[in-house]
């Protein structure tokens, strides 16, 4: 290093530039954010617990009613006979091609979502109870449309004289071999709502990594519920119809709502698709292990879409997407068939054991397409990464979560006081 030698060779970004922001790394400032909020948070928790004491209420998770839903149980039990209904379909089109069996896949695929509806408004199940049912139900109609769907593109393309692709990394597999109760048990416990022939596999089970994994799953879980118990019940309780009255306290409770609010959603992220899916996967030797890539670096909404849950997004993009651009729709068209589709079953999911319709969760992810223009057009107007970021942090966590609790906590209120006043006369 002589003094003649230059010190500046090229032209360079600060690591905190906003064009460099994401391509640098921040492992060390992202410790020191860690540290911070576990001191803060330890405060404010100690104070909380002092001030006002242990507010856990057992039965804000599990009320004595839920104890009593086996009917939901039973039901959870016996949808089994929808897989096994399809795999029977896709066995007689095997043994005889000329048979028609889209109508058969239709009736099964109706009557896999209308059962679970029916027994959870038959018994007016309790909201945990039902919504458990409810994400099973729909996890499993998703799941039957992927295996009915691929098998009939599977029998298309071989129709056409094509080959079937298959991973490197997974077993050597043909149609109509994959046609047993192996199979589709394997792709009904798979982490992947995608059916495929076979999928790549991890050498061995990890049982010491599993058991590592499973603690944390129950350490988060109960981290959850401690603040639903102490932080978020209590605001809740303690808070108006966000659309009726003073607007300005209804922001208040929304805003004081939106910290616990997130810390939950980022547990629910954290427990489900990186612990939970993972020791599936395990335990499955399910190879492919990408549930979810950077969304936390998402630059627009509709860039958040794309990464957070990559199951559902590749079951959305290969089973609507793509099939819609096929029929000829035009992209944007079929962009929003995808969010419509999406905002139903967010809506199902939770208007069936809320038992009432309000639409809250499907205006929800509908509002989500102007703002995905909004975000985009702001990124090109002030050529940033990190505007596009704020705006989705913000309204889709600060605001948007918090303000869907209230709508519908205050909703299931009003309905259960309906009843009650009607029951009393």
């Amino acid at each position: 290093m002589r003094p003649s030698l230059p010190a500046h060779r090229r032209s360079k970004e600060s690591p905190l530039s906003s064009d460099a922001i994401f391509t640098q790394s921040h492992a060390g400032l992202f410790n020191l954010c860690i540290v911070v909020l576990v001191a803060v948070n330890s405060r404010l928790i100690i104070e909380n617990l002092m001030k006002y004491g242990l507010l856990i209420q057992a039965e804000v998770l599990f009320s004595s009613k839920s104890l009593k839903d086996w009917p939901l149980l039973m039901c959870g039990l016996s949808l089994l006979i929808f897989p096994l209904a399809a795999y029977v379909i896709e066995k007689i089109k095997a043994r005889r091609p000329a048979t028609a069996v889209a109508p058969l896949h239709l009736i099964n695929l109706a009557a896999a979502l209308l059962y679970p509806i029916y027994v959870i408004e038959m018994f007016q199940s309790d909201l945990l109870s039902g919504l458990v049912l409810m994400l099973i139900a729909v996890t499993g109609w998703l799941k039957l449309v992927s295996y009915a769907h691929t098998n009939a593109d599977i029998r298309a393309v071989k129709k056409d004289g094509g080959k079937i692709e298959l991973p490197a990394e997974a077993p050597a597999i043909d149609y109509p071999d994959n046609i047993s109760l192996k199979n589709i048990a394997y792709f009904m416990a798979a982490p992947t709502l995608c059916y495929q022939l076979s999928y790549p596999r991890s050498p061995r089970i990890r049982t010491g990594w599993v058991l590592r994994q499973l603690g944390k799953w129950i350490v988060f879980n109960g981290f959850m519920g401690f603040i639903i118990g102490q932080y978020m019940n209590p605001i809740i309780r303690n808070s108006t119809h966000p659309l009726k009255g003073n607007y300005l306290y209804a922001i208040e409770r929304v805003l004081k709502l939106s910290i616990p609010t997130l810390y939950v959603w980022l547990g629910f992220f954290y427990c489900f698709f990186h612990l939970w899916l993972n020791i599936v996967a395990e335990i499955l030797c399910f190879g492919d292990r990408e549930f979810y890539k950077d969304w936390w670096n998402a630059k627009s909404v509709d860039e958040y879409w794309r990464l957070w849950n990559m199951p559902v997004h590749r079951w959305l993009v290969r089973h609507v997407y793509f099939p819609c651009l096929r029929l000829g729709l035009h992209k944007q068209f079929a962009i929003l068939v995808v969010f419509v589709i999406s905002g139903i079953f967010h809506e199902i999911c939770i208007a069936v054991p809320c038992h009432m319709l309000r639409g809250w969760a499907f205006l929800g992810i509908m509002f989500q397409v102007p703002l995905v223009l909004v975000t985009n057009v702001l990124q090109r107007k002030f050529q940033s990464s990190m505007v596009g970021n704020m705006i989705f942090w913000f309204f889709f966590c600060i605001v948007g979560q918090p303000m869907c609790v209230l709508l519908y906590y205050h909703d299931v209120v009003n309905r259960q006081q309906l009843q009650l006043a009607g029951r009393s006369k």
